[in-house]
């Protein structure tokens, strides 16, 4: 399937391992097979009483067997497991590489527990395709025929029973295994998502389960989803069991079939008593090589499920839907990061830009046009859902526009890497991520080049800028930053911002939780910083929108006024109606 062409390409970058651990596999299972039947030839061998020196050949021999296989063994274990976490790896890095440009999309449309699961369990699954559904075929086929062929050298119908019994383990037990696993599995994958999105939504949304009285009924519901998926791998590791004990009897029934063939080929004088158990002994040791073949369908359905729950959620780059042009000869000029040198503002325009939500019946943004000079502030606001917020979502191309261009230096986005917009713009998103660690930690996370004279002071100077100067570069934070009030995770989202390099800022309601005096005093600050650098603010609050070069309205998706603060005022248009509205609950407020 088409799903496991990444697989295959991660599988052929470790040919060199792959093509060792078949190697070492072949000659550990033919030495194998050499080893115990030449235990059963000794074996019989001893009854006539042999000449000396036979009996210390063959017992050399069996010794140098034993070491061989066991020293052969140990190489495969090393290069197959080496390949398959080499595998392993690079399949986690391709996959997150297809997740990054499509995650706002994905967390719209699964829940995370479902996300989680796909990210972590599924890409998991992966690691058994070589190990566990494309080695073990090829190593049954190469040692069974070299057995088969060895056999054959003393009795043909022996040779013809091997193969009787190399098929049936080989399709005719995988087969029933897969008729029996095939709904179990699908079961199976079910209660898992379930279980893990139970999980999760527990986990992040256990404060407000405990208030509102639901703890209990989740954790019922928690349990539940536990039970029965404990119960459905019960039923499939039962019916796996069964495979392998079918397996387990074809290999008996064949070792007898070889001793009673062996026993009428003697009788007829068409096979020597002294061969007969060493060819027994090679039968019941030829067929260890194929007891993975019992479970291969099992991880196999595995594999390939995995493998489509990720294609569906991360699909290759060319079925993301996704516009991609040439890099522009001038990208890295214009986004060369460098911290303190001095570069040009970003000069920002978009041009009829519609855009809609896949499965929405509405459009998000319709036939917006907008031009931001360099260097200029612009503030956008409007009543939520707008289309504030996807309008920075499309600049930092986390959305492709349904329609429109937006150019960023009179190049389109759709020429600039991701990465290089990302790593170049100051970012204050609505809803920002904080690292279990330190306030240095948490700073640093995505700056690491700072130099190491300064970075004590350009620490300590950003935190005062943003007003948190009672906190110290060795607090703690924990995981999302719970130990932090709203409003600090606000500032410290702005404080890694403002050491980032860039002359283009990307600011989404960055301080909606901070009062009016603080708020007044970050924002100083910020501008400051931002002077000669581009900027676009989304915000509610209409307080200090009077030093912005241009202000912004919008409503369901359109851009409805456009001016400065004063011509807004002037116009007395939607922007005067919400700022009369602001005023008067100021007002009230105060009183």
């Amino acid at each position: 399937m088409k799903e496991l062409a990444v697989l295959s390409k991660a599988m052929m970058q470790e040919r060199k391992d792959i093509l060792l651990s078949i190697m070492f596999g072949f000659i550990a299972g033919t030495a194998g097979v050499a080893l115990f039947s030449a235990s059963g030839y000794m074996i019989s061998q001893t009854v006539f009483a042999p000449p000396l020196y036979t009996l210390i050949v063959l017992t050399s021999m069996v010794k140098l067997l034993g070491f061989v296989r066991a020293a052969s063994r140990y190489g495969e274990r090393l290069a197959s497991h080496r390949a398959t976490f080499s595998i392993l790896s690079r399949l986690r890095t391709t996959f997150f590489a297809r997740l990054i440009p499509v995650t706002p999309g994905i967390l719209n449309k699964n829940r995370s527990g479902d996300l989680l699961a796909r990210i972590v369990g599924d890409v998991e699954s992966l690691q058994h395709y070589f190990l566990r559904v494309a080695y073990p075929p090829v190593m049954v086929v190469m040692v069974f025929l070299c057995t088969v062929i060895f056999t054959a050298v003393y009795s043909f119908w022996m040779a013809c029973l091997l193969v009787a019994g190399m098929l049936i383990t080989a399709f005719v037990v995988p087969g029933l295994v897969v008729s029996w696993q095939r709904k179990l599995n699908d079961q199976v994958r079910q209660h898992r998502a379930t279980l893990s999105t139970e999980v999760t939504e527990v986990l992040y949304g256990f404060r407000d389960l405990k208030i509102y009285g639901q703890l209990a009924q989740r954790e019922q519901m928690l349990e539940h989803a536990s039970a029965s998926l404990a119960s459905e791998q019960q039923r499939s590791a039962t019916q796996l069991l069964r495979g392998q004990s079918m397996h387990v009897m074809i290999t008996y029934l064949v070792t007898w079939g070889v001793l009673v063939l062996g026993a009428v080929l003697i009788g007829k004088g068409e096979l020597s008593g002294v061969f007969l158990a060493m060819l027994i002994l090679a039968a019941q040791t030829v067929f260890e090589e194929s007891a993975a073949m019992a479970v291969l369908p099992a991880y196999k359905q595995d594999s390939e499920y995995a493998a489509k729950r990720l294609a569906q959620t991360a699909p290759p780059r060319d079925e993301q839907h996704v516009r991609v042009a040439p890099v522009h000869p001038n990208q890295e000029r214009i986004w060369e990061p460098c911290m303190y040198s001095e570069r040009s503002a970003v000069e920002v325009e978009i041009c009829n830009v519609s855009f809609q939500y896949e499965g929405e019946w509405r459009a998000a943004l319709k036939e917006v046009s907008l031009h931001l000079a360099p260097g200029s502030k612009t503030a956008i606001v409007g009543p939520s859902g707008s289309g504030k917020s996807t309008i920075l979502d499309l600049l930092l191309k986390l959305r492709t526009p349904t329609s429109g261009v937006l150019k960023l230096n009179n190049v389109s986005i759709s020429e600039h890497h991701e990465e290089s917009i990302w790593r170049n713009t100051h970012v204050v998103l609505q809803q920002s991520h904080f690292f279990r660690g330190t306030i240095r930690d948490n700073l640093l996370s995505d700056n690491q080049n700072l130099d190491e004279e300064r970075e004590e002071d350009r620490l300590l100077a950003v935190l005062q800028a943003v007003q948190l100067q009672h906190l110290a570069l060795e607090d703690f934070v924990y995981e999302k930053a719970e130990n932090l009030s709203d409003g600090e995770k606000q500032r410290l989202a702005i404080a890694r911002a403002m050491l980032r390099p860039g002359t283009l800022w990307l600011l989404d309601e960055p301080t909606s939780a901070l009062d009016y005096v603080t708020e007044a005093r970050v924002l100083k600050n910020l501008m400051a910083q931002a002077v000669n650098d581009t900027l676009l603010l989304i915000c509610h609050r209409l307080t200090g929108l009077e030093q912005m070069h241009q202000i912004v309205v919008m409503d369901q998706g359109r851009v409805v006024e456009t001016g400065t603060f004063d011509e807004l005022m002037s116009q007395k248009g939607y922007f005067y109606e919400m700022k009369q509205i602001e005023l008067q609950m100021l007002g009230d407020q105060g009183a």
